[in-house]
């Protein structure tokens, strides 16, 4: 399986904030954000990686992320040109899906959970899985109804009157028709290419799996200025009660056997002064991970 970072879009409800940068390069405590989403495709074992950006980012992103090789991984770039919804990213990666399932995570979806990784590695070999979480605010999202079973019925984007508190995270897994469903797409009435008519395609060919995730599980999607505190907030919180670091590639090529520690912690100390990598080397040379 492949992966897509989408870390494209204007960041327009974080103006000024992302007037300069990238919303997917704004810090979430001691880390760029896009280090999150990032290590949620490692987690589920994606070494193959295309981070979708406007060109005025890209620099950026290769400067913060290279090749992918100090993580154990192969990322490659492409440009979005223009916010023309989320399901252009499987017709801007069209070749580098190719024949192969893809998992695409937005790169402002943030995901916490000890057991996020059972359901990232659950056996997934056709259609479309999406994860579901319920929420104070569903018209932001795609708002998911349900049978008395708990199988999905529809779907709906952002509406007025949402049906239900379950809407769609920021994760998807597809198998290889994605793009193809994805150029038969029309611009909504917002003039976009929307994920949610996608998700409608596999539900109606009952190709479509929702995972819906419980209370144990931590989701931000850091869009606006609350949630961006809130994430700042929550990982602070977290790694300095429990001593371990949310969201670090490094940690998670050392789990996944990608890298050994002699090869991270020798990429750590060429940043002497950084609290983050001396963080990374002493959990490492330690045994703390």
């Amino acid at each position: 399986m492949k992966g897509i970072i989408l870390a494209g879009g204007s960041g327009s409800r974080l103006f000024p904030l992302t007037t300069p940068v990238s919303k997917q390069l704004l810090p979430i405590y001691d880390k760029p954000m896009i280090f999150y989403p990032l290590c949620t495709l490692m987690e589920a074992g994606i070494k193959d990686i295309l981070v979708i950006t406007k060109q005025e980012d890209l620099f950026s992103f290769e400067k913060l992320l290279g090749d992918g090789s100090s993580y154990g991984l192969s990322i490659n770039y492409k440009i979005q040109d223009q916010p023309n919804g989320l399901a252009e990213a499987f017709i801007i990666g069209k070749e580098f899906i190719a024949n192969s399932q893809v998992a695409m995570i937005l790169g402002d979806n943030l995901f916490f959970s000890d057991s996020l990784k059972s359901n990232l590695k659950k056996k997934f070999t056709s259609g479309a899985r999406v994860f579901a979480c319920r929420v104070n605010d569903p018209e932001r999202y795609g708002v998911i109804e349900f049978d008395k079973d708990f199988k999905a019925i529809s779907i709906e984007e952002k509406p007025k009157r949402p049906k239900t508190n379950f809407v769609v995270t920021g994760l998807y897994f597809y198998n290889s028709d994605i793009a193809s469903y994805a150029e038969s797409l029309k611009p909504s009435k917002r003039g976009e290419l929307e994920i949610t008519e996608l998700n409608s395609i596999y539900l109606q060919n009952d190709e479509l799996e929702v995972i819906r995730f419980g209370s144990n599980v931590t989701w931000f999607d850091t869009g606006t200025y609350d949630s961006l505190i809130e994430a700042n907030q929550f990982v602070q919180a977290f790694q300095n009660r429990q001593g371990h670091l949310l969201g670090s590639p490094e940690i998670q090529a050392y789990k996944n056997q990608w890298l050994s520690k002699e090869e991270i912690i020798r990429n750590c100390k060429k940043q002497t002064n950084s609290n983050y990598f001396i963080r990374v080397s002493k959990m490492l040379s330690q045994n703390l991970v």
